[in-house]
């Protein structure tokens, strides 16, 4: 993972004069150069492809204006690459209809957003998991004293040999009042606090898988109290999710917001709003989300006084 603050700094740089279509050996800093898996021995062609192939990756997941704004500033799209940035600005204001001035804190949106997805994901040939997840199914029970949460995965192998899954859940900083039963899928290994409030642990495979074979799994989850649990449920894909299928049974009738889409910090920030989301007279809220970004939050949130 790579600091965000020094990545936009980076970012801003980088978009200067040419973009990555002039010099960029010793212009794409060292934070960039970890998000974009940049070698110490790799020349300049193998530079610009792999951070221009990492920018334009990672813009794919941004609303049009931004994709456009970015891939114009960075001269990454083919019709944009003027020799000056303000002539890459003029370009994308003309596709996009709207003034320089709007394009360029556009352009600054992007690279904010484009800054927090590297540094919340892992480049794909830096990251030791080589699997996705295919479908992810979390229920919710809160109506039962101590909180019960059922976790159904499958996966797909994207390589031969894989053998286990690195998983982890956040939990209260402090805290670790849960206990983990697999029901089925495989043997779970304990990997202790990863952080103050992340415990890991994988799933040993009881055999391993070959490339394009897919996994079922599901691990029943047991905490101690609701004080145990954050105020919300949301998925952080570290891989790739084709979809996440979220249940949850309140005890009571609490507001809640559906966060889709949001950045990590924002899950519990009370300025970040998100959608509202009726519960039904069962007291239960159902959620879909299809193609999540790694990296970014996916779930509900909810309280008595949001």
């Amino acid at each position: 993972m790579v600091e965000r603050a020094e990545l936009i700094q980076e970012l801003k740089t980088l978009r200067k004069g040419r973009g990555l279509a002039g010099r960029v050996d010793d212009r794409v800093g060292p934070f960039l150069r970890t998000a974009c898996s940049v070698s110490e021995g790799d020349g300049m062609v193998a530079i610009r492809e792999k951070v221009s192939g990492r920018l334009s990756s990672l813009a794919s997941h941004l609303p049009e204006d931004l994709r456009v704004a970015a891939l114009a500033a960075f001269a990454i799209s083919t019709e944009a690459r003027h020799p000056l940035y303000q002539d890459r600005v003029r370009w994308a204001a003309s596709l996009l209809d709207r003034d320089p001035r709007t394009v360029r804190r556009r352009v600054d949106e992007a690279i904010e957003v484009l800054a927090e997805l590297a540094s919340s994901s892992p480049s794909p040939a830096l990251s030791p998991d080589s699997w996705h997840t295919a479908s992810l199914s979390v229920s919710l029970v809160l109506d039962q004293g101590a909180p019960l949460v059922l976790e159904q995965r499958r996966i797909v192998a994207d390589r031969d040999g894989l053998t286990s899954l690195d998983l982890a859940v956040s939990l209260p900083a402090g805290r670790r009042d849960v206990s983990a039963t697999v029901l089925y899928g495989g043997r779970l290994v304990d990997r202790g606090m990863e952080a103050s409030d992340r415990w890991g642990f994988a799933l040993a495979l009881p055999r391993p898988l070959t490339r394009g074979e897919s996994w079922e799994s599901s691990v029943l989850f047991r905490l101690s109290s609701p004080s145990a649990l954050h105020p919300h449920m949301v998925c952080v894909p570290r891989q790739p999710c084709e979809s996440f299928d979220l249940r949850v049974r309140f005890d009571g009738q609490p507001e809640v917001r559906v966060l889709e889409g949001a950045f990590q910090r924002d899950v519990s920030d009370p300025a970040y709003r998100g959608r509202p989301h009726a519960v039904d007279p069962s007291g239960e809220i159902h959620l879909r989300f299809q193609r999540l970004t790694p990296g970014l939050a996916y779930g509900a949130r909810w309280s008595e006084q949001l």
